[in-house]
């Protein structure tokens, strides 16, 4: 079993105050409802005394007054009665107040998930995010839904019961007392122990969503290339640990739980009995008070084997807890989240400078070095280079999605950190190589649900881009629906959606990342000329690998191995014969196999 670190008490008491912060703008709503509880309470510790007068007082005897008895007998009806009605209100209340707070946690786990930055998702796996917004918090709510109550309930129910064989009986009452200690070392034991499997379970239940997540969303290369039978084989791997791990803690139940209280409660009995049994031999006994007796230890085990029971659900409830929070306490946010001293400027011309930028992923090997160069409002600088060289890294650092300390980016001469995030991802539009589209209609896709965008100015960039002519086609047109990641769509319709999408925006910087390399050769000739009337007035960099699609660029960077090694015009590049110049060629035909480039890069 791989070893996956435990939390210790310290640690679980630390994770319980901090989750009960959660109930403290619920004060008035929780009040009312321990009042409740209380009442409830009180009517069953007055059950059992009621029973030993009517035992003790009248059957004994054999006096039966009709006022009295039917006084008496109203009396336990009524209590019965109104425990049942403030019961009902009481866990309304508390369940209430539970759907609230893991409403509340659950929106500050998905925003805080907004707010991380991409190297946080570069780590960790998708179904593993996924499982602590659900499984997690449902994990909780059942906490705050039966846990807590029943632990609370139960706590007032026994100090009642206690409260009540002290009046009956000090002496006795006294040596019932041996049954706290006992309770309270089974339940630390628990607790050990438990703590270790359930969170050995809820890491294997992470795994099992991390290994579904992306076994759908890899489908089709999961059946193309045959790896069913291994992605079987992982996920039973998994699922074997989450089970192993799962039957040791039903263990730990069988053994710590029920078993164990139900033995001290027999012991309980025992003394009790012996108890009355020694002293009927000097002086006589109220069966009534023995009655009591039986009756409150069998009200106190009840609620005891309540809370044992949900100590799993308390224990795995910690262990989600725990999780959870480590989301929230992550410091890995989203550089333009994490920034100080924001200006309040706005981007007005968007012209780019990268002055010696250099930039690591792991903070050990440089993927970008000094980088330098300047896009100016209308110009087009595109970026060519081999897999690796560094253009998607200069596109991730203008986006801030990753954080940089060495050399400036500025834009109209202002460092780029210093924007504020609505400003700077308002005023840049982004094309992906492979479009993303949410679930929704063609017309939401375009204006992502701004309320100030309108109907005309979504088919205005969809005719901009030339997207209307299948739009239009469409039995809905722009209402027509589009599923998860529009899969019912060609990626040249994607892409035209996208496109039209970043137009609408009216952005002063555009950033193409190979956005024409999956449409076809008729699309990508209207499409560029789009292009070429949406760069007028903005700053355009573009990533590119068919170099026929930015001859036309005012500056070509080839990068290779994170550094610029030429820069200049087509015409100026194919002169140098350099790297740049082969790849044309290649490209073109011109050569035969990859040599050359290798030899040139």
């Amino acid at each position: 079993m791989d070893t996956i670190p435990t939390l210790t008490a310290k640690e679980q008491r630390n994770i319980f105050f901090r989750l009960m912060k959660y109930t403290k703008p619920h004060k008035k709503t929780i009040l009312f409802a321990f009042s409740l509880l209380l009442l409830t309470t009180i009517g069953d510790v007055f059950g059992p005394i009621i029973i030993k007068v009517f035992i003790d007082d009248y059957l004994t005897p054999r006096e039966f007054p009709y006022g009295p008895l039917v006084g008496l007998g109203a009396t336990y009806l009524f209590i019965q009665i109104g425990n049942v009605l403030i019961s009902y209100f009481q866990l309304l209340k508390f369940q209430e107040i539970a759907l609230k707070i893991i409403q509340q946690l659950r929106v500050d786990v998905f925003t805080k998930v907004q707010g991380l930055g991409m190297k946080y998702f570069d780590k960790t796996p998708a179904g593993s995010i996924v499982s602590r917004v659900t499984n997690d918090t449902e994990a909780i709510k059942d906490m705050f839904v039966s846990v807590l109550v029943s632990f609370i309930q139960g706590a007032f129910l026994l100090t009642g019961i206690f409260i009540a064989m002290f009046a009956l009986n000090p002496r006795l009452a006294f040596f019932c007392l041996f049954i706290l200690p006992v309770i309270f070392m089974i339940m630390n034991l628990y607790r050990k122990f438990s703590a270790i499997f359930y969170q050995d379970m809820r890491e294997r239940l992470s795994q099992l969503n991390a290994k579904l997540s992306e076994s759908l969303q890899g489908m089709s290369i999961i059946q193309i290339f045959r790896q069913e039978k291994r992605l079987r084989e992982e996920f039973g791997n998994i699922n074997e640990k989450h089970y192993l791990a799962g039957m040791r803690n039903i263990k730990v139940d069988g053994l710590l739980l029920r078993p164990a209280i139900d033995l001290v409660y027999v012991a309980a009995l025992i003394v009790v009995l012996s108890y009355f049994g020694v002293t009927s031999f000097n002086q006589t006994i109220e069966i009534g008070v023995l009655y009591a007796f039986v009756n409150y230890l069998d009200r106190f085990f009840e609620p005891v084997n309540q809370i044992m029971m949900r100590l799993s659900m308390f224990q795995q409830a910690i262990i989600a807890s725990s999780r959870v929070f480590k989301l929230l306490d992550e410091d890995e946010l989203s550089p333009a989240q994490n920034v100080e001293n924001l200006s309040k400027g706005t981007i007005i011309e968007g012209k780019i400078t990268f002055d010696n930028v250099s930039f690591s992923y792991d903070g050990q090997r440089d993927v970008l070095k000094n980088i330098s160069f300047t896009a100016s409002p209308g110009e087009t600088v595109a970026l060519v280079g081999h897999t690796g060289s560094g253009k998607s890294s200069i596109i991730n650092l203008l986006m801030r999605f990753y954080e940089f300390d060495r050399g400036n980016i500025l834009i109209d001469g202002q460092n780029i950190k210093s924007y504020p995030v609505e400003e700077l991802r308002g005023k840049m539009g982004l094309v992906l190589q492979d479009p993303f589209l949410f679930f929704g209609t063609i017309r939401d896709n375009i204006k992502l649900h701004s309320e100030e965008m309108t109907d005309r100015e979504v088919e205005g960039a969809a005719t901009f881009v030339q997207a209307n002519t299948f739009i239009e086609k469409l039995p809905e047109a722009y209402g027509h629906p589009v599923v998860e990641r529009g899969s019912t769509f060609s990626s040249g319709q994607r892409q035209l959606i996208a496109f039209a999408r970043t137009i609408a925006t009216r952005p002063k910087i555009l950033v193409l990342d190979e956005a024409t390399a999956n449409i076809d050769t008729e699309t990508e000739e209207a499409i560029q000329e789009a292009l070429s009337r949406m760069r007028k007035g903005r700053t355009t960099i573009a990533i590119a690998h068919r170099l026929s699609t930015i001859q036309d660029a005012d500056l070509i960077l080839v990068l290779h191995k994170g550094e610029i090694v030429e820069r200049g015009s087509h015409q100026e590049l194919l002169v140098q014969k350099g790297i740049y110049h082969k790849m044309y060629l290649l490209q073109n035909g011109l050569v035969d196999g990859m040599e050359d480039t290798v030899t040139g890069s």
